[in-house]
């Protein structure tokens, strides 16, 4: 099997990542881990070249791939490797099938955006790369595009879920966002805004381009795009990830949804007390809960800031299923998704989103050189300093 880090490419072609990650030694427990994670990828005859290239010179895009891959196996699924598109010919332990396929919304060819940090233009333009990518994979899969041999027509497509796997990479503040804009593509709601003890979401039927342009938001929220079965998303499904696994000593900022019924709220717990609190729970493991009363549950977050050493998550957290409530081939309802898989349906009766977060779901995540300044920064930023 190939290696991932040994270069195919002449220094100049190497993607700034892939440079870092080669020649920091700091980082010599991920790249083994990272190298697992394409076990079967780079195994399809005349692929593997092909594939270590796109990884050594994008990077993001062959990462998000070999996430997937992983995923795949923690799922208990299998891959035919034989066939090269879509990305996945995915079988479950039951030999129930379906196919993936994979993209992200990249950074453009001259790095992040130059000018003047918009908070708003930075979620209209991310929901819009990311509902462009959809569609661009749409074409593929009807031919609407030219494609000689579009995937409807492929034997082993037909009748089955068809998938999309996306992720955004199109912006290092990409990777800090929660699920706000793929909600918003998929089910066309805003981000939620806290009313008294009640969260409302706005309905956004359309966002304009930077021409004026509108563009169609909430597109499981009709049969527009039936041909696809369900979206899979992730924000941590990334490099980080590997770091994770790896153990490496990093400060890590991380945020996880959390939700309990009120009678099982142990008496007297200060971790679910209402309103903002901050705790330091042992030495270089901080954390701020939030937390709001829902009637017969306790539902908020946690942001820990903390030691590695501190920090666990497994390869799934942080992974999200949407299914379209209009596919043409609905999505297996029986299959068994582990418990820190979050789960998106649409409701067309009620004409309203039905998420179910696990307690605990992973949000998002960030690691951060173990450094006096960065720890400064975090417990700054977070209200401990």
């Amino acid at each position: 099997m190939m290696k991932l880090f040994d270069p195919i490419l002449p220094d100049s072609k190497l993607h700034k990542s892939f440079h870092e990650i080669r020649n920091n030694e700091c980082y010599a427990k991920v790249k083994p881990i990272i190298q697992g994670w394409a076990e079967g990828l780079l195994e399809r005859s005349g692929e593997a070249r092909k594939f270590v290239t796109e990884f050594q010179s994008t990077f993001n895009s062959s990462m998000w791939e070999m996430y997937l891959n992983k995923a795949l196996s923690e799922l208990g699924c299998s891959v035919d490797y034989s066939k090269s598109s879509p990305d996945f010919v995915v079988k479950t332990p039951n030999n129930y099938q379906f196919n993936i396929e994979a993209v992200i919304s990249d950074q453009p060819a001259g790095g992040d955006e130059k000018e003047p940090f918009d908070h708003q233009g930075f979620k209209d333009r991310g929901a819009l790369k990311l509902v462009g990518k959809i569609r661009d994979k749409l074409k593929i899969f009807q031919g609407s595009d030219g494609k000689k041999h579009p995937y409807c027509s492929l034997a082993h497509v037909k009748d089955r879920p068809f998938v999309i796997a996306v992720a955004p990479f199109d912006n290092m503040r990409s990777l800090m966002q929660n699920n706000e804009l793929i909600n918003l593509v998929l089910f066309g709601i805003g981000a939620p805004v806290l009313e008294g003890t009640e969260l409302r979401q706005d309905r956004i039927r359309s966002i304009a381009t930077a021409s004026g342009a509108p563009v169609e938001m909430g597109i499981f929220t009709n049969d527009s795009y039936r041909e696809i079965s369900a979206v899979i998303f992730s924000t941590v499904g990334t490099f980080g990830k590997a770091v994770a696994e790896s153990r490496i000593e990093r400060l890590v900022r991380a945020t996880r949804y959390r939700t309990i019924e009120k009678d099982r709220i142990p008496l007297g717990s200060p971790l679910w007390q209402l309103g903002v609190h901050r705790f330091q729970v042992d030495k270089m493991n901080y954390l701020k809960t939030q937390r709001w009363d829902f009637g017969s549950d306790i539902i908020g977050s946690d942001v820990h800031i903390l030691h590695s050493s501190f920090h666990h998550e497994s390869h799934l957290d942080g992974l999200h299923i949407y299914f379209n409530p209009y596919a043409e081939v609905p999505f297996e309802p029986d299959f068994a998704w582990p418990g820190e898989v979050s789960l998106n349906y649409y409701d067309v009766t009620t004409d309203k989103p039905i998420q179910i977060h696990p307690d605990g779901a992973l949000v998002s995540r960030q690691f951060f050189e173990l450094s006096p300044f960065w720890l400064h920064q975090l417990l700054t930023g977070y209200g401990f300093a």
